[in-house]
């Protein structure tokens, strides 16, 4: 099997972003955007999709996280697009329903060349930490579906703490991913003969 690993390097006036994922890795992570609690949440990506991940970005913090965080779902998205490149022999769909405490979130995953986001989980607008906005979660996903070419559905079931509601949201697209990516025969999975 050819190695399934995608990079980009971003750079614009806002922040520049070097991330590397390789879908057939083992979980580690390192993690650096200036923004811990989204560092947190990229960790869990990383480490619960068993994908090898590392993201560097520098980003205008002293503003706010915004630009950190969307160009860093762009990098994201674009660089899962190169790794499973024509999406040959993969699973293509993937879901997973994780808990986190009193938290629990259901996500489906298409590899379908569609970019779609089906979002069900409403949290207050608030701050986490010093830095992040609740607001973004969603705002990093559609990058990530957009430049992935993904349909994502995430529904989030129960949960009273916004910690423990974005962490079963990240854990659960992580493993929706990992059996969506996963190899399990040989050609592209789809009467089209495209997933484009």
């Amino acid at each position: 099997m050819t190695s399934r690993v995608g990079r980009v390097s971003r750079d614009t006036k806002e922040t520049r972003v070097e991330l590397e994922i390789d879908l057939d890795g083992t979980g580690s992570t390192e993690v650096a955007t200036g923004v811990p609690f989204f560092d947190h949440m990229l960790d869990q990506l990383g480490r619960h999709g068993r994908f090898d991940l590392t993201v560097k970005t520098a980003g205008d913090v002293e503003i706010d996280a915004h630009h950190t965080v969307e160009d860093t779902g762009i990098a994201l998205g674009t660089a899962l697009a190169e790794a499973w490149g024509d999406r040959a022999g993969v699973e293509r769909f993937g879901d997973a329903t994780v808990p986190i405490d009193e938290s629990l979130t259901r996500v489906a995953v298409d590899l379908s060349g569609r970019p779609y986001l089906v979002w069900d989980c409403e949290v207050p607008i608030q701050v986490i930490g010093t830095t992040f906005e609740t607001s973004l979660v969603r705002h990093f996903f559609e990058a990530v579906v957009a430049n992935s070419r993904i349909t994502l559905h995430v529904h989030n079931l129960a949960g009273d703490n916004t910690h423990h509601v974005f962490e079963s949201v990240f854990k659960s697209v992580a493993v929706a991913l990992r059996r969506a990516v996963a190899v399990t025969g040989t050609g592209v999975p789809s009467t089209k003969g495209v997933l484009q």
